[in-house]
């Protein structure tokens, strides 16, 4: 047997946001959702610096995959460190950071954040990353429900992110799969809005890219404020395409974004200070979690 991904990607700024500060990344052997925050200290920068660096292990998998997800993500973490050091307008930034890496039988997960994984198995939809939020600390601790936490007023407070600044250690598991599985990796943009039985219910018909689509269609039809990127791929019993990997949200603009920003920053050293792209000056209070 020969199992191979077939993949799809989606992502939407949502209806109140100004920018999308999510990446996203699909691949035949590596999947991400990035989510930055930040406001104007560039959390679409951040984003992009995570789906650029990690994206490198869109490659046969290694045989430790879990060694290879953690120095990818140590290297980002790196990467973001460098971008603070060099110009202090950036220092806030930070950015979600959830993985899988395919070696054909597995896949190993990388998870900081509050991004979602999930993996559909047998009729099932189970959910293999916890966030990494306080109100799921006072879930795990018995003070509030699930459906406490949904309303609860610092919902959005992240313990652990990827911020240049921390060496927070990620979340490395190991998960085997099979044909007719199904990956998906989120946004809390989708997660945050659209209950897991719901998510549930379109994760078991069509494909990747409908599902995707369909996915990212429920959350702003649910009121999502936030930006929503959606990553599906399919655990097929076929060969390998060459289909090109996709690369959505704030990495994959080609000038003018958070790549622009990016090559911008990689430049500083031959550049005019004066020509130094200014901090993005639209500030939501929402992204500084």
């Amino acid at each position: 047997m020969t199992l191979s991904l077939r993949f799809g990607a989606v992502t939407d700024i949502g209806r109140t946001r100004k920018k999308n500060d999510d990446s996203g990344y699909a691949g035949p052997n590596f999947v991400m959702v990035a989510d930055g925050m930040g406001g104007a200290a560039a959390g679409d920068l951040a984003s992009a610096v995570a789906v650029q660096t990690m994206s490198g292990l869109d490659a046969p998998a290694p045989a430790d995959m879990l060694e290879a997800l953690g120095g990818a993500v140590q290297q980002a973490n790196d990467k973001l460190a460098e971008l603070i050091d060099e110009d202090p307008a950036v220092e806030g930034m930070g950015t979600t950071v959830t993985a899988a890496l395919f070696d054909g039988t597995r896949i190993g997960v990388a998870h900081l954040g509050d991004s979602r994984g999930y993996l559909w198995h047998d009729g099932e939809l189970l959910r293999i990353t916890d966030d990494h939020t306080w109100v799921q600390s006072l879930i795990d601790e018995g003070r509030i429900t699930e459906d406490e936490a949904t309303t609860h007023s610092h919902r959005s407070l992240l313990l652990k992110v990827l911020d240049g600044r921390h060496d927070n250690v990620p979340d490395l598991t190991l998960y085997d799969v099979a044909a007719g599985d199904r990956i998906l990796i989120c946004s809390d943009g989708l997660s945050g809005f659209v209950d897991h039985e719901r998510i549930a219910r379109v994760m078991a018909i069509g494909t990747a890219d409908s599902v995707a689509a369909e996915l990212t269609q429920l959350a702003l039809e649910a009121g999502s404020s936030d930006n929503v990127t959606v990553i599906v791929a399919d655990v097929v019993d076929e060969p390998g395409t060459d289909a090109a990997p996709l690369v959505v949200g704030s990495a994959a603009e080609a000038s003018g974004g958070a790549l622009g920003k990016l090559r911008a920053w990689s430049q500083r050293d031959e550049a005019d200070p004066a020509e130094t792209p200014p901090a993005d000056p639209d500030v939501d209070p929402e992204e500084l979690r």
